[in-house]
């Protein structure tokens, strides 16, 4: 009895180096929207209750933004801190825009 195996020389594997990227998480940012309901102490008092490390000079100076620029970007960072804020802010009445990347 014969046995016949065909065999074959392995093939030379061409050595691929890859390069590992590393990409950051996006940032996603919270604005805040003018309305005709909500007062300039009422936004000043939020931001300052809701967002991390703001201070009394930096709310205003934000609430001032919201009513004469129509919206102003309050805070930037992590889509998951983003999302606490901006539903934070969102029910305790004030009008936000949906989240954004940055």
């Amino acid at each position: 009895m014969t046995i016949f195996a065909a065999v074959q020389t392995p093939e030379k594997v061409k050595d691929t180096v890859k390069e590992i990227i590393r990409k950051p998480y996006p940032k996603y940012k919270v604005i805040v929207l003018d309305d005709d309901f909500n007062t300039f102490d009422h936004v000043a008092d939020c931001l300052m209750k809701y967002i991390p490390n703001m201070n009394e000079e930096l709310a205003w100076e934000l609430t001032n933004q919201v009513h004469y620029q129509g919206l102003a970007i309050v805070w930037v960072g992590p889509m998951e801190q983003a999302e606490l804020y901006h539903a934070q802010l969102k029910q305790a009445g004030l009008t936000m825009a949906p989240l954004e990347p940055e």
